[in-house]
């Protein structure tokens, strides 16, 4: 169990979660398979049950619960449907000698859409997250914000209030474009990646790869007034991801050094060796956030 993505949010009111109590809400709007009819389900799983595991609606180490939220969706191709529909319009158009009009087409593509829809197959995903009480933070395995913004929207509908804004709610450019123009907060190690982006009416963008950020052709993107969208970095050597400047961070990768620590527990113990996963992963993201609001003075936004 380790993330890849991390939208995270800071609390910004007193919360406590009492055990039963989150089982019974999270049960109340457990997942359910779609029914013939449904073209998409949503609702909460077991931690475990991605490894073929049943258990609790969720999993706690440290004050830091683990939630997951499955999604299951019809797919249904466009292009089958289209072609059916094509066929159809031209028998009709064919037997009347009249064109199908947009308002019949439609209701034929939604007859289309009802007979097929028990016969489509079905693709499940899974959304991680975690609430961090010591932390006041909800961390959420997303690379997106419509994803993660899903899975905040789900919890507090079960258990009645999340109350949560975004991590960062200012832009990071000025910060990012420091690290690489001035130096890095102590711990954290640039890499060979970014993407810089013009402040003028152009918005002209600029993506870097296997390219030093102290090089010559970098330098005169940045004399030009180009600022740090996003830039690779590594930090504490436990970790290596980018981070974007709105706060979200993306592709971490987890040292060898810390996947190690897991090494002890058998791999045929599912449930232990996640658990083990769990609860170092949780922990060293925490610890990156509650650097990152010392580093980036994010504790100066007022909540």
């Amino acid at each position: 169990m380790w993330f890849k993505n991390v939208k995270a949010y800071q609390i910004t009111q007193p919360l406590s979660l009492d055990e039963g109590d989150l089982e019974r809400a999270l049960n109340e709007h457990a997942f359910r398979p779609c029914g013939s009819q449904d073209l998409a389900t949503m609702g909460f799983a077991s931690p475990f049950s991605q490894a073929g595991k049943q258990g609790t609606m969720f999993h706690v180490v440290q004050q830091r619960f683990w939630i997951t939220l499955k999604k299951q969706e019809k797919i249904l191709p466009g292009a089958v449907v289209n072609a059916e529909l094509d066929e159809m319009v031209a028998k009709i158009e064919m037997e009347t000698g009249s064109p199908v009009g947009k308002k019949a087409k439609a209701d034929l593509k939604q007859e289309i859409q009802t007979r097929l829809l028990p016969q489509a197959f079905t693709k499940n995903t899974y959304t991680h997250g975690f609430i961090s009480l010591a932390d006041n933070l909800v961390v959420v395995d997303a690379s997106s914000d419509g994803k993660a913004e899903a899975f905040l929207a789900m919890v507090r509908k079960a258990i009645g209030s999340l109350p949560v804004v975004p991590f960062t709610r200012r832009s990071l450019q000025s910060e990012l474009t420091h690290w690489v123009t001035e130096s890095t907060p102590e711990g954290v190690g640039l890499l060979e990646e970014a993407e810089l982006k013009s402040t003028d009416d152009t918005g002209s963008v600029i993506r870097c790869k296997n390219q030093p950020l102290d090089s010559e052709e970098i330098s005169i993107h940045l004399d030009a007034g180009k600022l740090v969208q996003k830039v690779a970095f590594e930090y504490a050597e436990t970790l290596t991801a980018i981070i974007c400047e709105d706060g979200a961070i993306k592709r971490i990768k987890f040292t060898d050094r810390i996947k190690e620590e897991t090494d002890d527990v058998p791999k045929d113990q599912v449930e232990a060796r996640l658990d083990a996963e769990f609860a170092l992963m949780s922990a060293e993201i925490c610890t990156l956030l509650n650097f990152l609001r010392g580093a980036l003075n994010l504790n100066d936004d007022s909540l």
